[in-house]
């Protein structure tokens, strides 16, 4: 999800596309060698994923899997079925359930194993189980906290447990991937990058042989990566993490093909963390500027997200903005207070306002 406002236009003008559309639903492109794209929709604003088919045959990896739903499990075995693939085995980037809902499924089905950061599996059980802080309670009440009213805190009590309608299932046994390991994966050799902001223990996969990334969720070319503060680490610099995770991947060469969860694939490693970069730093420099007085994340919506949200939507933007006002706090450029009515507000100190 993105805060406003990042300019996708010029985003996506500055960086290299290969190819110009993503596969329709139910087919595949070949995008690298040995590599094959497909995309599954979504029912959100954010209406596809890519997904990546490594190898062939009987020695076909599965990267990310897509949502937990019956439309997408019947495009997966019309997939297989018309390819003769015989999945090898499963890799997620993150616990989300667009990346993570079939990951079961596939793997009883196939009867092969699923590989995924430690930090990664036990926050998406946490999520299925309602546990160790991450609970739809504890969501609501660090929202309240943070100025949300109690109508739309009631909405999200009625949701209920949105994770699980994405997430069925998780596997209760997998292979664990961690940072700087390399595995192999249909015969080429792949170097994880495990980055943190987004989700806890993000992991991406570069190729040195095939100058490939794929980077999941952490490098998109036309959106910026949501950063949110769960319940659980409520003052979390979420936002910090995610910029230093990023710049893990400045030194891969420049020729590198970025092959990302959402949008196009593209060139352009170094020009798209700079723009991340700047784009962060805007976010800094507005929601500063609108904390002149004492304010709440809720009263600060506005201000970063510039189009009317949805349930879905608000659950991020109210995570990012968190995030953004605790990273303005650990830079020392405003103040964190909770008032005698329980609100947390924050204000910037009067040297970071121009």
């Amino acid at each position: 999800m993105s805060s406003k406002p990042e300019n996708p236009a010029a985003a996506r003008a500055a960086l290299s596309y290969p190819v110009s559309t993503r596969p329709a639903p139910g087919t595949l492109i070949p995008i690298a060698p040995g590599i094959r794209w497909l995309s599954m929709p979504l029912p959100f604003s954010l209406n596809h994923i890519n997904l990546w088919l490594l190898g062939e045959g009987d020695e076909t990896v599965i990267v990310d899997t897509g949502l937990g739903d019956a439309p997408t499990r019947e495009l997966w075995e019309g997939i297989l079925a018309s390819t003769g693939d015989q999945p090898c085995q499963i890799v997620l980037t993150h616990y989300h359930p667009d990346h993570a809902g079939c990951a079961q499924w596939l793997a009883e089905t196939w009867g092969v194993p699923v590989w995924m950061s430690l930090a990664e599996y036990f926050l998406g059980h946490a999520l299925l189980n309602e546990s160790a802080g991450y609970d739809i309670p504890a969501m609501v009440a660090h929202f309240g906290r943070h100025g949300l009213d109690e109508a739309r805190c009631e909405r999200f009590r009625q949701r209920g447990n949105v994770y699980a309608k994405g997430v069925p299932g998780l596997p209760r046994q997998f292979r664990r991937l961690i940072d700087g390991d390399e595995i192999v994966l249909a015969g080429q050799r792949w170097r994880l990058i495990m980055g943190y902001g987004h989700s806890p223990e993000h992991a991406s996969l570069y190729c040195d042989s095939l100058r490939v990334l794929i980077s999941g969720d952490m490098l998109l070319p036309r959106i910026t990566t949501n950063v949110n503060v769960p319940a659980a680490l409520p003052e979390e610099d979420s936002v910090q993490r995610f910029l230093d995770s990023v710049h893990r991947f400045a030194d891969l060469p420049t020729d590198t093909l970025v092959l990302p969860s959402h949008g196009l694939p593209f060139y352009g490693v170094q020009t798209r963390i700079a723009q991340l970069d700047a784009h962060h730093a805007e976010r800094d420099e507005v929601l500063l500027a609108a904390l002149d007085t004492p304010k709440a994340a809720a009263e600060l919506l506005g201000t970063l997200f510039a189009f009317e949200l949805d349930m879905h939507q608000l659950m991020f933007a109210m995570g990012e903005t968190i995030a953004h006002l605790n990273h303005v706090t650990r830079r020392g450029l405003a103040t964190r207070s909770q008032g005698d009515d329980g609100i947390i507000r924050f204000v910037a100190v009067p040297s970071a306002v121009c």
